[in-house]
């Protein structure tokens, strides 16, 4: 009698503290988003306090401020320098209770956060670094790449221009994880497809003379000189290759990856041509064109938002709609993100589509061409179309994944 009456008080109790525990999780509703970013380097301009202004803009989209919830967005300083991002995240993490890191450009820095937020049950919303390792090798349950990654870039423009007659090759590459990752995922597109690779050489992050570097690409013959860089490393060569004549000398130029801040930057006289791949340009379509008018009045530098500011945006947005879903906020990263690959994702940016297991957005990608100047109609207008590449065949399929969470 006494036992059972003992296992009834117990239950009762358990229930009570379960009841207690969902009404405070249930009522929980704040969030805090910490933008990881490059504020005053290569990266700046392509990511930086654009992001943080895309963010925000996602924040009050969401509708959820007028639902009574608390959300705040800071910002901070990676310096394309892996122990500062990790340094920075932590004290976000330990001391001021941040939820979310998103953005992180450069795949060092986001490879490192990474670890940290699976160690801290916190959540990676990457949308600023390309290693395809972050889906890949070095997944786990609480990080997300949401934008590109080196696969889709390779896929897009490596297999493009080896296919157009382009079957050799020699990269310039930024010596650090994004840019090995880009040159190994080029390299194996390249070769797959009848390519072969005579070189190539590796450049300081945030280099401000090729010459050296130019010259060995010159000197190799190969058709196509492959860039795998990004942000101010991209424009330098490109500008320092077209006063060593790379181009009249009969070589192509590849930008593997080119945002329009850079081509911005360039000028179509010195860009036009360039085939590149994206998943976002502001003039695809009316609510591209609707958000991005939106996002340039805000941004500083009053520029039109890259691919990555963008899917800042849309990563953001998600992940408040996985929150919102889940009643409140658990503070529970794993738990989090599992809700956000459970719900069908849908934004007027990159639409509709699938948030994979591996952690993976699946969205089209979009093979572009600089336009001539004379082809442009105005500020900003400085893509044509020239493919579109089916979400599936944009992400490495699942069954060649080397992601643990995959099941095979």
């Amino acid at each position: 009698m006494t036992t059972t009456f003992a296992r009834r008080s117990a239950a009762l109790l358990a229930f009570a503290a379960f009841g207690f525990s969902s009404s405070a999780y249930a009522q929980d509703k704040t969030a805090k988003i910490g933008v990881l970013t490059d504020m005053s380097s290569l990266y700046a301009d392509i990511n930086g306090p654009g992001a943080v202004v895309a963010i925000k803009m996602a924040v009050e989209d969401s509708g959820l401020l007028a639902k009574g919830w608390k959300i705040d967005v800071l910002g901070g300083d990676h310096q394309n320098k892996p122990d500062v991002g990790v340094n920075v995240a932590r004290q976000w993490i330990d001391t001021e209770k941040v939820d979310v890191i998103s953005d992180t450009p450069n795949s060092g820095v986001a490879l490192a956060i990474s670890n940290l937020v699976k160690e801290k049950n916190a959540i990676l919303l990457n949308s600023g670094a390309a290693s395809a390792d972050l889906t890949g090798k070095a997944c786990n349950a609480n990080t997300i790449s949401y934008t590109y990654d080196t696969y889709m870039l390779a896929n897009g423009t490596g297999k493009a221009l080896t296919k157009a007659g382009g079957d050799t090759w020699f990269f310039l590459t930024a010596d650090y994880a994004f840019g090995a990752a880009l040159e190994r995922d080029t390299t194996a597109v390249v070769t797959a497809n009848g390519g072969k690779v005579l070189g190539g050489v590796k450049h300081p992050l945030n280099t401000s003379d090729f010459s050296s570097f130019l010259l060995q690409a010159q000197n190799s013959k190969a058709k196509i000189v492959g860039l795998a860089n990004a942000g101010g490393d991209t424009t330098n060569s490109i500008k320092q290759a077209s006063e060593f004549g790379i181009v009249e000398g009969g070589q192509k130029l590849a930008a593997l990856l080119l945002f329009i801040n850079d081509v911005h930057s360039l000028g179509l006289k010195t860009a036009h041509g360039l085939t590149f791949t994206e998943s976002f340009y502001w003039d695809l379509n009316d609510d591209t064109r609707a958000w991005s008018a939106r996002f340039q009045e805000r941004a500083a530098n009053k520029a039109k938002p890259s691919m990555t500011q963008a899917g800042n945006y849309a990563a953001v947005r998600h992940y408040l709609k996985a929150l919102e879903a889940l009643g409140g906020n658990p503070h529970d990263g794993a738990k989090v993100v599992a809700k956000m690959k459970e719900l069908p994702t849908d934004d007027p940016l990159f639409g509709k589509g699938p948030l994979r297991e591996d952690g993976r957005r699946l969205i089209p990608a979009y093979l572009f061409e600089v336009k001539k100047p004379e082809e442009s109609k105005g500020p900003w207008d400085y893509y044509k179309l020239i493919a579109t590449i089916p979400a599936e065949d944009a992400a490495k399929p699942l069954k060649d994944s080397d992601c643990p969470l995959v099941k095979k």
